[in-house]
């Protein structure tokens, strides 16, 4: 190789542009710490939207429960349908808070994470037991038109079980929720680096 093709060679590979796109900036490779406050609002808002859902959940589950506890021992048209319908509110309320609770734990920050993933869990639970209610609310309400009495009790009474049940998880889902919005505890903190020493 020619002495001047090895200095051209060198010039390049010393030269002020090359040494700028190999410089990496102290901090670089961190996010920046606006970035990093927005994540953490946005994670706290999820949270917080899931808990209300959950409590709505809850609530939907339980009036559908006392609906259908109060009518036990009567056989009415009119009485399971009402229970269908509130059976359907508590099932719709269950996937929605199901949504916002998978939809929090995609946000959470790392404090959170695990709370935010149990409650999730928990509102799967939650929404599978709903919808299990509504399947029993809707066999109930078609015999009660069609079936004999016996039967129609007997399709009521596997409502109400499956009403209980539901109530019984969405309420624990919902204790979830409510831990996975708690801001985390001094000790669940990440560690705050130490000041610097001048």
């Amino acid at each position: 190789m020619k002495p001047t093709t090895v200095l051209l060679l060198l010039a390049m590979a010393f030269s002020p542009a090359t040494f700028a796109a190999d410089y990496t900036q102290p901090g670089q490779l961190s996010r920046p710490p606006g970035s990093i406050q927005k994540s953490r609002e946005a994670a706290s808002t999820a949270a917080r939207e899931a808990a209300a859902a959950a409590r709505q959940a809850a609530d939907d589950a339980k009036a559908a429960l006392q609906r259908s506890e109060a009518a036990a021992g009567k056989v009415s048209r009119a009485l399971a349908e009402g229970i269908r319908r509130a059976a359907r509110k508590a099932a719709e309320s269950a996937r929605r808070f199901e949504e916002k609770a998978y939809a929090s734990a995609s946000k959470a920050a790392d404090a959170s994470r695990e709370a935010a993933h149990a409650a999730a869990q928990a509102s799967r639970r939650s929404a599978a037991a709903a919808r299990e209610a509504l399947a029993k609310a809707e066999e109930a309400s078609k015999r009660a038109l069609s079936s004999s009495k016996e039967e129609a009790e007997k399709a009521a009474a596997a409502t109400r079980d499956a009403l209980r049940k539901a109530e019984e998880v969405t309420r624990s889902a919902a204790s979830a929720a409510r831990k996975a919005a708690s801001p985390p505890k001094e000790a669940d903190r990440p560690a705050s680096p130490s000041p610097e020493r001048k």
